[in-house]
């Protein structure tokens, strides 16, 4: 070690020029003692540090991650003063925080975790990645994708995203960096396939005398990232509120599991769903993922693929075999090979200051808001076969499908609408309202000109051909229609006096017009005794004009 070469030269050093200064010699001995003595110390005391990169999310998520990830509540409990807590600095670009791993009595500390967030999948942000990578830090270093359970159908277009980016920022990496990756993928192969470790810590069993290990099955390792990778997706409770509201069932539910097995096991990856306020495997599964181990309690790591909101898939556990086993009919070979086409395709990326298009033109629309640089990086056609699709396809999106269903020609299809300019639009109301104040004018001429052939009265020749005035009722016909029906009572029974003087007309008209087929008056006359219909009729007029009596 560095210390002991010093120790080393300083006490030779002193033992030379002893001889010559033999006082100035002891000072420097003792000195040059005790500061190795203290290097020594302190390098015994030195914690692990390990570093996860935490990409996507939002801020609240994050943090989330890191409260469950650091047990923050059991500090809190066991400690008094609560702001001890490192504060969580992700509002902008790259962000930063850290905490110690306790073991199980929370009183040892078996290392630091310094955790690097970021929440934007834009190419811009790579070379705030790039730093984090060194030989010395690539063994220590854990990538963490969060996903949430109120968007699974963006979970596939997310991770490509993401993954693409880690592409750039690992490939650009210097040689030294890539041979340190190169043995850590490796390693992270040989975990639990006989002659080296498990993920809990345990040696694992050689499977056979000269410690070979199992060979890969099919699609295992296909797309290896350099670095550990683990998928985290947040807020399973949320699934519960899908199989109410939208009507998803336990196979849209596997479909979603099965898409996102297939893919992590390419990168050789685990996955796994929390809630906030249930207890997981997670803190078991990130630390053991960095080789943090308990000394006093050994906490194995078992996989789940049975409860939908509890999944945990170890890496190095799964095969297609255990997909294929979920739900019968899903294509795992298809897919498989539909996520290399989506890593292998090129996707336009826009020019920054200073770039040239292909046109020979300086794109400086987006050169000063680096805002603008969003999750639309990797936008256009998606190569054919893409998983990405396919899982679209299966998964699709509910906002999507109520706007598919309204119709494509109309305006709630599109995200934007573009405003009719206010003149053009004025104008076409001026021309509507132009046509309804002269069709209103028409209708008042015409009712003009019906109320003056009223008022006239007409010709004896103009009473059957006047349709018009035939059809309006007289003024008495309104006042009588005004007052309505004069009833009286006669003989407890109650008269209608309109009605008998009708009756007493019609009658009478009866007597006076014979048509043809109908009785004559002297055969009526003949058949029925004679009545005086003039006293009759007088006496109900009596009755009408009469002003003291029972008339209503």
């Amino acid at each position: 070690m560095a210390t002991n070469t010093n120790r080393y030269s300083s006490y030779t050093n002193a033992s030379v020029g002893s001889g010559s200064d033999g006082k100035n010699g002891d000072k420097t001995e003792k000195k040059d003692l005790w500061s190795s003595m203290l290097d020594g110390v302190a390098s015994a005391k030195r914690l692990p540090e390990k570093n996860i990169i935490l990409l996507g999310g939002t801020v609240d998520s994050q943090r989330e991650f890191f409260e469950s990830l650091s047990n923050s509540e059991l500090r809190r409990t066991l400690d008094r003063n609560a702001s001890r807590m490192p504060p969580v600095a992700n509002s902008f670009a790259l962000g930063y925080t850290y905490y110690d791993v306790l073991d199980a009595d929370q009183e040892d500390t078996l290392a630091r975790i310094s955790l690097f967030t970021l929440t934007n999948p834009s190419p811009t942000f790579a070379s705030l990645l790039r730093p984090l990578l060194t030989p010395q830090s690539i063994p220590n270093t854990l990538i963490v994708i969060l996903l949430d359970w109120s968007q699974p159908w963006k979970w596939m277009r997310q991770l490509r995203e993401w993954v693409l980016l880690l592409r750039t920022v690992l490939i650009s990496l210097s040689e030294e960096c890539k041979e340190a990756m190169q043995e850590v993928m490796l390693s992270w192969r040989d975990r639990g396939r006989g002659g080296g470790t498990n993920l809990d810590g345990t040696t694992a069993v050689p499977v056979s005398d000269d410690s070979v290990a199992l060979p890969l099955g099919p699609g295992e390792w296909e797309d290896g990232l350099g670095l550990p990778l683990c998928v985290v997706s947040q807020n399973a409770e949320k699934m519960e509120h899908l199989e109410k509201t939208q009507g998803w069932k336990e196979e849209e539910f596997d479909v979603v599991l099965q898409f996102m097995r297939t893919v992590l096991l390419r990168h050789g990856a685990s996955l796994i769903y929390t809630t906030p306020s249930a207890p997981s495997q997670l803190p078991s599964l990130i630390h053991s993922s960095l080789g943090i181990h308990s000394l006093l309690k050994k906490q194995p790591l078992k996989h789940n693929v049975i409860d939908r909101d509890k999944i945990v898939v170890p890496p190095n556990w799964d095969s297609w075999g255990k997909i294929r086993v979920l739900r019968e009919g899903f294509d795992v070979e298809r897919v498989s090979k539909g996520w290399e086409a989506d890593l292998d395709h090129t996707y336009p990326q826009p020019h920054h200051d200073g770039e040239t298009a292909e046109n020979g033109q300086t794109n400086k629309e987006n050169d000063d808001d680096p805002s603008e640089f969003g999750e639309d990086e990797y936008e256009g056609e998606d190569p054919e076969g893409s998983s990405v699709t396919l899982y679209e396809l299966a998964v699709q999106d509910p906002s999507m499908d109520a706007l598919q269903l309204a119709g494509r020609n109309t305006y709630s299809t599109e995200l934007e609408v573009s405003a009719e300019d206010t003149q053009a639009f004025l104008g076409q109301q001026l021309k509507i309202l132009e046509a309804f104040k002269q069709k209103n004018d028409e209708t008042s001429r015409g009712d003009e000109h019906r109320y003056k052939s009223i008022s006239k009265k007409p010709r004896e020749e103009d009473e059957i051909d006047d349709n018009n005035y035939m059809s309006r009722p007289t003024p008495e016909a309104k006042v009588l229609e005004h007052i309505g029906p004069v009833q009286f009572n006669m003989g407890g029974i109650q008269v209608d006096a309109d009605d008998m003087v009708q009756r007493l007309k019609d009658r009478q008209a009866f007597g006076s017009v014979s048509e043809p087929g109908t009785p004559t008056e002297e055969t009526v006359v003949e058949q029925a005794p004679q009545m005086d219909t003039e006293n009759l009729q007088a006496f109900f007029h009596g009755l009408m004009n009469r002003r003291g009596g029972a008339a209503k």
